[in-house]
């Protein structure tokens, strides 16, 4: 009888990590393998997710220690790295994104870790515009802390034979940035922006788990290196927003604005989305995104519009929190 695969996995209780634990569970029921799980997240997070994932080892590290780090790869097949910190100053993200990678790495390789799968960000190729590029077919520019140490912490996991994905933007239920951002930015300017032409990368947050889950418990992995892992299809930026509004998450943006316009209204209407941000959601950052999903026989799913109607509650209730806060303070 064969024993158990042995998989490893950080961020285990954040928006992606979340739905890697579930598709690596339904895996599972589904294929009739066994999977051994080491979930690894900082003391609070492990103490209160616990009990909601029967099954699961739970281990307390912090990535900023690396004495917390010697042995949680003991005995492993797989390391599922999705850990990261996406805001703070540029210490407080190397600290996490570098040091905490490549100590993580470290102690899988020791460990003899078989595959590694590590997921970094289509941010790391800084502004755009970007129009269905290869990986490092242009040259990586990062311009946020979060990028820049995100781009470096790449290098121990390539380093070890690992596979690095970058996704474009991620769509679903946990989304914290993305269509709230989109949110925001419709308030303070109401308008098809630049007549909704910008093409986008985006995934669902399902897909994605579904294809690191893959990644991680395939009998075979494709090469090391860096993937783009969006899905294959761009999504027109318009036609997101029109999608949003049909499911009564974004209200409906009747006039189309030239892009010189849209900026003039951000600008005179602070808030905490940046004009870099703006850019990024509103023109075109698309990546050729084919190869991870061929080279793995994963089917990309319908596309991340599909999805939208899963998450669209989540979305509301969240904006509707959100905007109660802000009307509270």
């Amino acid at each position: 009888m064969s024993r158990p695969l042995r998989v490893v996995l950080t961020g285990a209780t954040g928006f992606v990590g979340s739905r890697v634990l579930h598709e690596l569970a339904a895996s599972a029921r589904e294929t009739g393998h066994e999977l051994s799980i080491r979930a690894l997240g900082r003391p609070a997070s492990v103490s209160a997710s616990s009990s909601a994932f029967p099954g699961v080892t739970w281990v307390p590290v912090d990535l900023t220690d690396r004495a917390s780090l010697r042995g949680v790869a003991g005995g492993a097949d797989v390391l599922i790295h999705l850990a990261s910190r996406i805001s703070g100053d540029e210490g407080q993200c190397a600290a996490v994104n570098i040091q905490g990678t490549a100590g993580l790495v470290d102690a899988a390789v020791r460990w003899g870790v078989d595959r590694i799968v590590h997921l970094s960000t289509a941010a790391v190729y800084g502004p755009g515009p970007h129009r269905g590029i290869a990986v490092d077919e242009i040259a990586p520019a990062p311009v946020s802390p979060a990028s820049r140490t995100r781009l470096a912490g790449e290098t121990p996991v390539l380093a070890a034979g690992g596979i690095v994905l970058r996704p474009g933007l991620v769509l679903g239920a946990g989304d914290r940035w993305v269509v709230p951002a989109l949110a925001e930015l419709l308030e303070r300017v109401p308008a098809r922006w630049d007549g909704g032409r910008g093409l986008l990368s985006l995934v669902g947050v399902d897909d994605l788990a579904r294809l690191i889950t893959t990644l991680a418990t395939a009998p075979d992995a494709p090469v090391s290196g860096v993937y783009h892992a969006s899905h294959p299809r761009p999504v027109g930026n318009g036609d997101l927003m029109a999608a949003l509004a049909a499911l009564d998450v974004l209200p409906w943006a009747e006039e189309d604005w030239p892009w010189e316009a849209c900026l003039d209204r951000l600008r005179s209407t602070p808030g905490r989305v940046s004009e870099r941000q703006f850019s990024l959601l509103a023109q075109d950052h698309w990546y050729a995104s084919e190869d991870i999903w061929h080279a793995t026989s994963c089917p990309p799913g319908p596309g991340p519009l599909t999805r939208l109607a899963a998450a669209a509650p989540w979305y509301r209730a969240f904006l509707a929190e959100r905007r109660v806060a802000g009307a509270a303070r």
